[in-house]
């Protein structure tokens, strides 16, 4: 059985030392985040994932979810055991506002949980995952009386939250949906209509689930600005805040997916259910926006996760499986073949997920600091900076984020050579769970260009302009420091690169707009790894004092400037490439008509 240990070490580093959380005590809920807490929360919270929830991980992908004749949806063996005992420990509350029974802590806790959730058991993930996504809508453009009935309940985890856009005609083009909301004598909205992909649309888990649909009102304009968002909830609730009627809302089937089983992904069909509009009227989608968003920095955090985890069962293997000898000489000549952990090829599949997933925890916990102080750092000026930077980053955080993690899974799937193959070993459930990473809550063609089509070009391009303006004075910074300077000289050259990217957009895609579409993807790998080697920078820097002060550590810290110095060897030079991809522009790519691709008979 697969192994998981969550990697506690390293997330309190980049939290107590990177960024250094007790320095913002002086804002709203950090003070309660001391170093002691904080190594608490995450000591704990990864020995709950470790051993309750990550046992249950192959159950869920062998045995999946099961419908019944009736629309009920029963979890796999163990998850609502363990659902209680995540309700029961109140994981789910940590960040959500105190005033709905949360702890009103960082969402850096929050994220570095989650981190640990979707490792050891990413379909169980999924099912607090979305009702996080769903508190986050409500909070923002529920009316207080619909905060007051549904989010107490949705924060202790009594009842769960979805999210409901995809219909079986209409993906990313929501403004092709169907689904309609017609207006009642009381108020409220008769919804009509079938939603796919729906992820924990239904199960056992809970004594509630609250759905958020996407639908049109009568007469609204048939396209994106027509849509509303409504409250549906699986059964009504009473004004006493008890439960009432089963509301018109049922799952019509599960979907047979590659991975994810443990999680119930369905076909729910709405039948004149009940519904409330949260916000105003035509306005769904900026409010759906708001949980896509959440969601999709939660994406991110699952591509590092998965990534984490087939890392940590690659080096397991690697340090155990024997064959061959080193190409220096036997490593250990006692043995009759030396663990494939000394062979090259092996190595540089485990110390590029080492580099990756490392960078990738950084970036994506700086990502949650950057999110609280978009709501509450100590002027306007900083929480709108904080608020364009997350905004930027946010494609990048999940589209390069889950391409690489997916890219880590399958390189320690061949770190087991055939037994990667064999279900047995669980390395093939990694790769199939990481896989959905990378399609939904946008897929990664949509997160390249909301990054490169909309992002950058944002507020006359303040947003990427602020972002070379931090990276160019941290860079300068490091060239003065000996121990540094290469490493920051590394990182420049790339930074050149990505800058010269994004000239080459502002100088050839309003001529054509094909040019910015061809080369958004190579774009957002470029950021990606330039960001990537920022965090790299800082924890080097961050290595390198402690280094002098902290000598029972020294083995972590050497680690750290070591695995900094293989980034800047080898992820940095691949943005040079990238970028005479992107500049190749459209032309070869569309050229070619439509039969050229049709095989002849």
């Amino acid at each position: 059985m697969p192994i998981y240990n969550a990697p506690t070490r390293d997330v309190r580093f980049i939290i107590n030392e990177m960024l250094d959380l007790a320095s913002y005590g002086n804002l709203p809920g950090f003070e309660m985040a001391t170093p002691d807490v904080i190594d608490a929360v995450v000591t704990e919270g990864g020995k709950f994932c470790s051993e309750v929830l990550a046992p249950l991980n192959l159950i869920g992908d062998q045995q999946g979810c099961t419908r019944h004749e009736d629309g009920s949806v029963t979890t796999p063996d163990g998850f609502k055991e363990a659902f209680e005992k995540f309700r029961e420990a109140g994981w789910g509350t940590l960040s959500h506002p105190e005033r709905f029974g949360g702890q009103g802590m960082p969402h850096v806790l929050g994220f570095a949980l989650e981190e640990f959730i979707s490792a050891s058991n990413q379909s169980f993930g999924m099912y607090p995952g979305l009702t996080n996504g769903a508190i986050s809508a409500l909070l923002a453009k529920g009316s207080p009386e619909q905060q007051e009935k549904y989010v107490h309940k949705m924060v202790s985890g009594e009842w769960t939250g979805t999210m409901n856009l995809t219909e079986p005609h209409c993906g990313t083009d929501l403004g092709m949906i169907r689904t309609r909301a017609e207006p009642q004598a009381d108020g409220s909205y008769a919804i009509t209509g079938t939603k796919i992909f729906i992820s924990a649309g239904e199960h056992d888990l809970s004594k509630n689930i609250i759905h958020l649909v996407l639908a049109k009102t009568p007469g609204a304009p048939e396209s994106s600005k027509g849509i509303s968002l409504f409250v549906v909830p699986k059964f009504l609730v009473n004004d006493d805040g008890s439960l009432g009627d089963r509301n018109g809302v049922s799952c019509g089937s599960i979907e047979h997916k590659m991975g994810i089983h443990g999680n119930a992904t369905c076909v729910l069909n709405y039948d004149d259910a009940k519904g409330w509009m949260v916000g105003e009227e035509n306005k769904g989608l900026a409010a759906m926006f708001i949980m896509m968003n959440a969601a999709r920095l939660g994406v991110g955090i699952q591509g590092l996760a998965i990534a984490e985890a087939a890392y940590q069962n690659g080096v397991a293997y690697a340090l155990d499986r024997r064959q061959g000898r080193a190409l220096t000489g036997p490593a250990e000549p006692e043995a009759k073949a030396d663990p494939i952990f000394v062979h090259p090829d092996v190595r540089r599949m485990l110390m590029d997920a080492k580099a990756f997933t490392e960078g990738m925890r950084a970036l994506a916990l700086w990502g949650a600091l950057l999110v609280d102080l978009s709501h509450k750092a100590a002027t306007e000026e900083e929480r709108a900076q904080a608020d364009a930077l997350i905004s930027l980053l946010t494609p990048v955080i999940k589209g390069y984020g889950t391409d690489k993690g997916f890219d880590v899974a399958v390189n320690m799937q061949q770190v087991y050579g055939g037994h990667g193959f064999i279900e047995e070993w669980g390395m093939s459930q990694f790769v199939r769970d990481a896989r959905i990473a990378q399609i939904y809550e946008g897929t990664n063609g949509i997160q390249a260009m909301d990054l490169c089509g909309r992002k950058l070009a944002q507020n006359g391009g303040a947003a990427i302009q602020a972002f070379f303006a931090m990276c160019d004075a941290e860079i300068a910074e490091a060239k003065e420091n000996d121990g540094l300077k290469d490493l920051a000289e590394a990182l420049d050259k790339s930074l050149a690169q990505q800058k010269q990217a994004t000239m080459w957009f502002m100088q050839n895609a309003m001529a054509n707009p094909n040019n910015l579409g061809a080369g958004a993807h190579n774009y957002m790998h470029i950021m990606g790894i330039v960001t990537l080697g920022l965090m790299w920078l800082r924890m080097a820097k961050v290595a390198q004092a402690k280094l002098a002060g902290d000598p029972d550590a020294k083995a972590f810290y050497e680690a750290k400037i070591a695995t900094a110095r293989y980034y800047m060897d080898r992820y940095l030079p691949d943005a040079g490439a990238l970028r005479r991809k992107l500049e190749a522009g459209a032309g070869s790519m569309m050229e070619l008509g439509e039969e050229a691709f049709q095989t002849a008979a």
